[in-house]
């Protein structure tokens, strides 16, 4: 099985942004896009031109890293949003924002996507009810998720109780009774709006 092994700092370097990979540590100063705001490697901090290829290709890395996926599931993600009606890029992005592990992200239960990866592998997340463990599960407008009734005792499930957490309008979470609800499919508002969704398009349709 295929998985991501490049040092997550490193990564954000790369791209040259907060991709907010490891929670907390990247809201504080040893954030290293704080430290060493430059490309890694030994001439990381040297100008190079960037071609529109290169532009493509950056924002493609830059959505993949930031959520998690890697490359073969990220072009099932393309080639799906390119058969549905609607813009491609923002069907694309709707996709990718209603994966499970991303949704238990913006529900605020962990401080990653990693993190919330791991919840999900872990079988701590109901859908409906039953046990989810797949991470890229696809949730859709009704479901309903919450934290499994024998894992709430948890340390870090417990921290959720009483919070006021922020969460986008597409979701609802109740820290009280550790459940949350998908009001509807994400629209492209409620998606980062430094992601240039049409560059990645272009990339996948030359």
């Amino acid at each position: 099985m295929a998985r991501k092994i490049e040092p997550d700092c490193r990564q954000c370097r790369r791209e040259g942004r907060k991709l907010f990979l490891k929670g907390e540590r990247c809201t504080t100063k040893k954030c290293a896009m704080e430290r060493r705001p430059v490309n890694p490697g030994q001439h990381g901090a040297s100008r190079k031109r960037v071609t529109e290829y290169g532009l493509q290709l950056r924002e493609k890395q830059k959505v993949k890293r930031m959520y998690g996926i890697l490359e073969k599931q990220f072009r099932k993600y393309y080639e799906e949003a390119v058969r549905t009606k609607g813009v491609t890029g923002e069907n694309m992005l709707s996709l990718i924002e209603r994966r499970l592990d991303n949704v238990v992200y913006r529900m605020g239960i962990g401080a990653s996507r990693a993190e919330c990866r791991q919840i999900v592998n872990h079988g701590q997340i109901q859908v409906n009810g039953k046990t989810v463990s797949i991470a890229s599960y696809i949730v859709k407008p009704g479901d309903v998720i919450s934290i499994k009734e024998n894992k709430r005792d948890l340390e870090m499930f417990k921290a959720l109780k009483g919070m006021k957490l922020v969460t986008p309008k597409w979701v609802e979470f109740d820290t009280e009774t550790l459940s949350g609800k998908i009001l509807a499919n994400p629209q492209r508002e409620d998606i980062d709006s430094d992601i240039k969704e049409q560059l990645i398009v272009e990339f996948y349709s030359r």
